[in-house]
C-alpha cells in the first residue's frame, strides 16, 4: 500500500500548485500573502508602466514560487518601475525592464536561492540594472545593456558570508565609455567588502562591447572563479582588483585591436589564472601590480603567491606580461613575490613585447614558449592556424606538443579536455576528447525570446 498512499500524496501536493494571473502592482500585492510552494503567478503581457513590483514569498527546491510572464518578453516594465524580489526559492521568469527612467535599482534581488532567468535590463537610468544580497542566488540567461549612467551594471554585495552566487549564460551586451570610474559591467564586493569570502561563479557569459572603463569585470572579494567566459571587441579587462584567492581559468578575449581592449588585471594574493585564450588586444594582456606597503582596504594590495600558466595569448600588441604594472604610482613601491609564470605561449607581430618589468622576490618562469626574443622564454615559431572556432590553435607537430609538464590543480585545457602528465604549453592540449568549452556567440547565451540583432561572431 506504501506506492498507492505516496502517490496520492503526490497527486494532491500537485493538485494544490496554482496559477495566478495579475495584471498590476495591486493585484500582485493583494496575490502575496496566500502565495504557497509550487505556485505560478503570471504578469500580463503588455507595458507596466510606473509600477514598482514586489515579489514576496518562500518556495522550496523542489517547488519554487514562480513569477513569470504570461508570454516571455511580453511583459514589459517601463517608465518609473523597479522590481524587488525578497524570499526562499523564488523564480522570476521572462520579464523585461526596458528604459526604466528610476534612479536606484532596476532590480533589487534579496533573501536565498532565487533565480533570475530570461529576463532584460536594458537602457534608462538606473543606479544599477541589478543589485543582490542574500545567498545562493543564480542568474542565467539574462541580457544587460545599454546602460550610460555612473554605477556597475551588477553589483554584488558581499556580506560576512559566503553568498554562493552563479552567474551562467548571459549576455552582457554594449555599454558605451563612461569617462570615469563606475563603469564596470559587473563588480562583486566593495572595497570595504573585499577580504570577505564571496565564493561567486562567473561562468559561460558573453561579454560583448562592455566599454564603460578599465575593469569589465571588478572582482573586490575573496573566492570567486571566473570561468569559461567570451569576451568580445571589450575596451578593458577582467580585474581581480581587491581580495585573494580568485581563480580566473579558460576564458576567451577577442579584442579585435581595439584601443583599451586588455586580458587580466592580478592584483592581491593566491590568485590562480590558467588556461586563457587572448587574441588581439591592445594594451597588454597580464599586468601583475605592485602594491602599497600596508595597502589601505581601497588601494593597491601586492601580487603575491600567484600561478599564471597555460595561458596562450596571440596577434595582440603592447606588452604581454607586466611584471610591475603601476610601480611608484599611487604610492605603489612593493614587486610582486612569489608569481609562478609557467608553460605559456605566445605568437605576437612585430613590435610586440612579451615580457617587462622588474620582478620581486621568488618570480619563477618555467616552459614558456615565444616566437619573440625575449628573456625567460624559449623562441620557437609554434606553428598556429585558425581553427572553425576562431581560435589560433597549434598545428599537428607544432614544438609546443608534449613539452609541457602538469601543474597541480590543473587537469583540463582550456576547451575541457584531460591534460596528461606531459602535455602541450598554452591553453589548448591536443586530444580527441569532447570539447566541453568554446567561445561563445550571442546564439548561446541570453533569453531565447529576444533579438540582439546579428548574433556575433568570432572576431578576425
Amino acid at each position: 500500500m506504501r506506492p498507492l498512499i505516496l502517490l496520492a500524496v503526490s497527486l494532491v501536493s500537485s493538485a494544490a500548485a496554482r496559477e495566478i494571473p495579475v495584471s498590476s502592482a495591486t493585484d500582485l500585492a493583494r496575490a502575496m500573502p496566500n502565495l504557497k510552494p509550487g505556485d505560478t503567478v503570471v504578469l500580463a503581457d503588455g507595458e507596466w508602466r510606473n509600477q514598482d513590483l514586489v515579489l514576496q514569498g518562500k518556495g522550496t527546491e523542489a517547488r519554487p514560487v514562480t513569477f513569470r510572464a504570461a508570454h516571455p518578453g511580453k511583459a514589459v516594465l517601463v517608465g518609473n518601475s523597479s522590481l524587488v524580489v525578497d524570499g526562499s526559492f523564488l523564480v522570476v521568469d521572462g520579464l523585461w525592464l526596458k528604459e526604466s527612467t528610476t534612479s536606484g535599482r532596476a532590480i533589487f534581488l534579496r533573501g536565498d536561492h532565487c533565480r533570475l532567468t530570461s529576463c532584460a535590463v536594458t537602457g534608462g537610468n538606473a543606479r544599477n540594472f541589478l543589485d543582490m544580497t542574500g545567498t545562493d542566488h543564480r542568474i542565467d540567461h539574462c541580457y544587460f545593456a545599454d546602460k550610460t549612467t555612473e554605477a556597475p551594471t551588477i553589483q554584488v554585495q558581499v556580506e560576512e558570508s559566503p553568498n554562493r552566487h552563479r552567474f551562467d549564460h548571459n549576455h552582457f551586451g554594449p555599454r558605451p565609455p563612461l569617462g570615469r570610474n563606475g563603469g564596470e559591467t559587473m563588480r562583486i564586493g566593495y572595497s570595504g567588502q573585499s577580504m570577505r569570502s564571496s565564493a561567486t561563479l562567473v561562468e559561460d557569459n558573453l561579454f560583448e562591447r562592455c566599454d564603460g572603463e578599465i575593469e569589465i569585470i571588478s572582482s573586490k572579494s575573496c573566492d570567486n572563479i571566473y570561468r569559461s567566459n567570451t569576451f568580445r571587441d571589450c575596451a578593458g579587462m577582467l580585474t581581480l582588483r581587491h581580495g585573494n584567492g580568485c581563480r580566473v581559468e579558460g576564458n576567451f578575449f577577442f579584442g579585435g585591436g581595439k584601443k583599451g581592449s586588455g586580458g587580466i588585471r592580478i592584483i592581491g594574493e593566491n590568485h590562480v589564472v590558467v588556461n586563457n585564450y587572448i587574441d588581439n588586444v591592445a594594451e597588454g594582456s597580464f599586468w601583475i601590480t605592485a602594491g602599497i606597503p600596508e595597502s589601505p582596504l581601497v588601494g593597491y594590495f601586492q601580487a603575491r603567491h600567484c600561478t599564471i600558466a597555460f595561458n596562450t595569448v596571440v596577434a595582440s600588441r603592447g606588452v604581454c606580461i607586466q611584471t610591475d604594472a603601476g610601480m611608484g604610482s599611487s604610492g605603489r613601491t612593493l614587486l610582486p613575490e612569489d608569481i609562478t609564470i609557467a608553460y605559456n605561449l605566445l605568437n605576437l607581430p612585430p613590435g610586440a613585447v612579451p615580457a617587462r618589468g622588474r620582478q620581486g622576490g621568488g618570480v619563477v618562469w618555467t616552459g614558456n614558449v615565444s616566437n619573440i626574443p625575449a628573456t625567460d622564454f624559449t623562441t620557437v615559431e609554434p606553428r598556429l592556424i585558425r581553427s572553425p572556432d576562431g581560435m589560433w590553435r597549434p598545428s599537428t607537430g607544432s614544438p609546443v606538443g608534449g613539452v609541457a609538464k602538469a601543474l597541480p590543480g590543473i587537469t583540463t585545457d582550456i576547451d575541457g579536455q584531460p591534460r596528461p602528465e606531459r602535455c602541450d604549453v598554452g591553453c589548448d592540449q591536443a586530444s580527441a576528447a569532447k570539447t566541453i568549452h568554446r567561445p561563445l556567440s550571442a546564439a548561446d547565451v541570453g533569453p531565447a525570446w529576444m533579438d540582439r540583432g546579428a548574433a556575433s561572431r568570432p572576431t578576425p
